[in-house]
This record gives C-alpha cells, sequence and structure tokens, in this order.
C-alpha cells in the first residue's frame, strides 16, 4: 500500500498557519498582521481575476499561432493557484502563492511536470473559421431528390408500422 503525504499535510497546514500568525503577531503587532492578511487577500482576488482573464487571452494567441497550449495552461494554472494560496489567510500560503508568481519558479516546475503531460486535440484550429484543412478530403455526397431511396422495410421507431416512402415531398 503506497503511503499519501496529502491527509499529513491537510492536517499540518492549519497548525503551522496558526503558529506563522502568532510569530509575525508578535514580531509586528496585532493591527500590521491583520492589515497584512487583509492585503494580501485582496491581492490573491486582483491576482485571481486577471489570472483567469490573462490564462483566457494566452490560450487563444497560443491557439491563432499554432502552439502548444500546454506550457500556456500550465503557467496560466499556476497563477490561478497564486491567487487561491494568497486569497486563503495565512503566511506560509502567502509565501508559496507568492513564489507561483515568479515566472522563472513556474518555468522550474514546468520542466519537471512538462515531460509528463500530453495534450491530445481531435480539431484544427483552421477549421472553425475556413471550413475544413484540405476541400478535397471532405466526404461529402450531395443526392439529388431522384437518386436517394430506401431499400427493405421501414423499420424507423417514429413511424409506427407506417411506410412513409409514400408521403409527399417537401
Amino acid at each position: 500500500m503506497r503511503f499519501s503525504f496529502l491527509p499529513v499535510f491537510v492536517l499540518l497546514m492549519p497548525i503551522l498557519e496558526i503558529a506563522g500568525f502568532i510569530v509575525v503577531g508578535k514580531a509586528l503587532g496585532l493591527w500590521l498582521t491583520l492589515a497584512l492578511i487583509l492585503f494580501t487577500s485582496f491581492l490573491g482576488l486582483i491576482i485571481l481575476r486577471s489570472g483567469g482573464m490573462g490564462m483566457v487571452r494566452d490560450l487563444q494567441n497560443a491557439s491563432r499561432t499554432g502552439a502548444e497550449p500546454a506550457q500556456t495552461m500550465i503557467s496560466g494554472g499556476m497563477r490561478v493557484i497564486a491567487g487561491i494560496l494568497l486569497f486563503l489567510p495565512g503566511f506560509i500560503t502567502d509565501s508559496l502563492g507568492l513564489l507561483l508568481l515568479i515566472p522563472s519558479v513556474r518555468t522550474l516546475i514546468w520542466k519537471a511536470i512538462g515531460p509528463r503531460i500530453v495534450v491530445a486535440s481531435s480539431f484544427r484550429t483552421q477549421g472553425f473559421r475556413g471550413g475544413p484543412q484540405n476541400p478535397g478530403s471532405a466526404k461529402v455526397v450531395d443526392l439529388d431528390d431522384e437518386d436517394f431511396h430506401r431499400d427493405g422495410p421501414n423499420t424507423s421507431p417514429w413511424s409506427q408500422n407506417r411506410d412513409d416512402r409514400d408521403l409527399p415531398k417537401p
């Protein structure tokens, strides 16, 4: 059975944050500590708002240029996580959030996890604007009314034992 550090981390984090409040509160005083917590929460909200929109903008630019969107998605996701960490009250989460805002730290994290990430897509970006990539490869058959006919019984669940081949054509 594999040991997971997540439950230990979740249980120890509040204790470490409370200890951080005590240490910073003794060094700065109550009011400066509360002001610092409120400031970082406000900063986290600003980063969340701009980070989400910035990530969407970066993904649109990557899709226009044909670049690989994986690094853009991970970098934008790390900015959003940084905003969430800054919004949470506590000095350890604030420190981690501020670290994630540094581009070189995000690049270092990308180098560590990037080889494990695969982006798979089933569409081409130019296909949405100008039709298919290669118009000759489209498999469209255009039939006239006289060219189309049904063979065999009509087993459609929508027609109840009726042969709708004799219905007038629209």
